[in-house]
């Protein structure tokens, strides 16, 4: 078996937070977010990362995170292009936005050939859910069905002080396996709890704290590249014809799908962790502090990459 790969998607440019939010230091030695989950998937075994990003910004990433980290970990690059079609359609006129998770992870189709994991680079997950995807990873392949994994995480650690957040609610088995990712695209804090809408809060509908949610941190086999592929231009002709300016190919979309077609299972592993992360520039003193005070307790050192 194939040592599991990371693969960080940094192809977004956080319209929400204002900026390169992947790059954003967060403490006085210049460290990212990105730096912490790539010095926690090492402790739990990892070795090589993949990022995905837009090829604008390769020379930066580069120079800010990529160099830094080579003497530790392979690196590899995927480029998440607007125009990485199949052929038989072309990006329509005026589309800037990219096309989605699931669009982003296809781009490591020539790079990955084995079992990986796949997180977001701007989310804090904690050591815990690398240990226990990286064990899955190294103990699991496909047989009958595609056996993927997947990390969640309690809502009620998840949820930011400022504003509303996008997350997948999961639906599990009596196995504690995955039926159904929903996506909530605005959930928030209430005044009587966390609640989401989907009309613009006209109405609010109330959602348990300890609601599991998708943080974005999967694991695949190679499988789920050839599944991604063959399902895009189902999506895409589809998606163009209702909304061609920002209709998004995601992920956990894919995985429902093979799920409905009894073509794969999702074994879900809980995480206790706090979620940190920067979806707006008032969520970064909340992150800053918490990183401190873990490296203040000695988790983790004060420079990473010495």
């Amino acid at each position: 078996m194939e040592k599991p790969v990371l693969v960080i998607m940094a192809a977004g440019m956080g319209s929400r937070y204002g900026g390169l939010k992947q790059i954003d230091p967060i403490d006085a030695e210049g460290h990212m977010i990105i730096d912490f989950s790539i010095y926690d998937a090492k402790q739990a075994g990892f070795e090589k990362v993949v990022f995905i990003i837009k090829k604008e910004n390769e020379q930066i990433f580069r120079e800010k995170i990529g160099d830094r980290i080579a003497g530790h970990m392979e690196i590899a690059y995927a480029f998440q292009e607007l125009n990485d079609l199949p052929e038989g359609f072309e990006v329509p006129e005026g589309r800037v936005k990219p096309w989605g998770t699931a669009h982003a992870v296809l781009a490591v189709r020539d790079i990955v050939h084995g079992p990986f994991a796949v997180i977001n680079a701007d989310d804090y997950y904690g050591r815990h859910a690398f240990e226990v995807i990286y064990q899955y990873l190294t103990t699991h392949q496909d047989d009958s069905l595609y056996r993927y994994t997947m990390v969640a995480y309690r809502l009620k650690n998840t949820v930011t002080e400022n504003g509303s957040v996008a997350r997948g609610v999961c639906t599990l088995n009596d196995a504690h396996e995955l039926t159904a990712v929903t996506e909530r695209t605005k959930i928030e804090h209430r005044p009587d709890g966390i609640a989401y809408t989907e009309d613009d809060g006209a109405t609010w509908i109330p959602l348990p704290e300890n609601t599991l949610v998708s943080m974005n941190m999967w694991g695949f086999t190679e499988s789920i590249l050839k599944e991604i592929r063959n399902g895009f231009p189902e999506f895409l002709k589809k998606g163009l014809e209702e909304n061609p300016l920002k209709c998004e190919y995601f992920l956990p979309s894919v995985v429902t799908t093979l799920l409905e077609e009894h073509k794969a299972s999702v074994s879900v592993l809980e995480s206790e962790d706090k979620w940190y992360g920067v979806t707006y520039r008032e969520d970064k003193p909340t992150v800053v502090q918490a990183i401190q005070s873990m490296k203040d307790s000695g988790f983790y050192p004060v420079h990473l990459w010495d």
